[in-house]
């Protein structure tokens, strides 16, 4: 098959764009890091409210909703963050408390019950995540960081390997994903992982890194099926566009948004 040249520069320069921002907001400073999660959150409600509304297009959205649901988790990321320590009682009473007042609202109307249903289950779907990924970074900047290079690695090497040894499909909710690739992700990541703890000095052993990195790429891959569910029952082939080539920004943090919960438990049970 000859390459697509137009198509292969499109997709490396919006990957090559999207690890800019990755980098800048990981790395800059807190400021940059609260605008990158936030910034996360914001697109990937976006685009799960766009996917519900095509899974259950009987049950709109009133946009007031979606909108509490936007600010609402943004309180609470800055409620959350250390930079705004000061301000918590100000940011639960201004922010937060109201946006379960337009939940309850949206509840007892008919026509929106569902959608304050969905409403209601994003905020441990796309805002918790992010919130935790904050809890993260304050108890050591290096977690966030290192918990999206394992995804990434994870991600890549599941591809290559799959390109080359995949026979045995994984499960029908993502045709493209096998056995194989999935099994050997996982282990070349572990294994990847273990070398970087070799050679790095950090405040943690090489079994607490590669702890992490089994857990983040076991969560991560089931994180990557929920949302291809999520787009086989809209039916859809991306969750958005923002990143021409690559789809939404759903598309590019699922892994993201159920690892980190359960690399959250992880260090704080392991590595604290």
């Amino acid at each position: 098959m000859a390459m697509n040249w137009p198509t292969f520069f499109t997709r490396l320069g919006s990957a090559v764009v999207f690890c800019a921002v990755m980098i800048v907001g990981l790395l800059w400073n807190e400021w940059s890091f609260l605008a990158l999660v936030s910034l996360i959150q914001i697109l990937c409600i976006h685009e799960y409210f766009r996917l519900m509304k095509k899974i259950y297009p009987n049950y709109y959205s009133p946009i007031w909703l979606y909108v509490a649901m936007q600010i609402g988790c943004i309180g609470y990321l800055l409620y959350y963050s250390p930079l705004f320590q000061d301000y918590e009682s100000i940011i639960l009473s201004a922010i937060i408390l109201p946006q379960f007042v337009l939940m309850a609202a949206a509840l007892s109307i008919h026509k929106s019950r569902y959608a304050a249903g969905y409403a209601f289950l994003s905020f441990f779907y796309l805002s918790l995540p992010m919130i935790l990924l904050l809890r993260l970074y304050m108890l050591n900047d290096l977690f966030p960081l290192m918990l999206i290079l394992m995804i990434w690695c994870n991600d890549t090497l599941a591809y290559l390997v799959g390109s080359f040894i995949g026979k045995t499909p994984l499960t029908k909710i993502s045709p493209k994903k096998t056995w194989e690739g999935t099994v050997g992700g996982v282990i070349l990541t572990l294994v990847s992982v273990a070398v970087w703890a070799y050679f790095k000095e950090t405040d943690y052993n090489i079994i607490q890194w590669v702890g992490l990195a089994l857990v983040v790429a076991i969560a991560g891959t089931f994180g990557d099926l929920l949302e291809s569910k999520l787009k086989r029952m809209a039916d859809v082939k991306d969750s958005g566009a923002i990143m021409p080539g690559h789809g939404g920004a759903l598309d590019r943090f699922d892994s993201l948004l159920i690892a980190t919960p359960f690399a959250f438990i992880y260090v704080c049970i392991f590595m604290l």
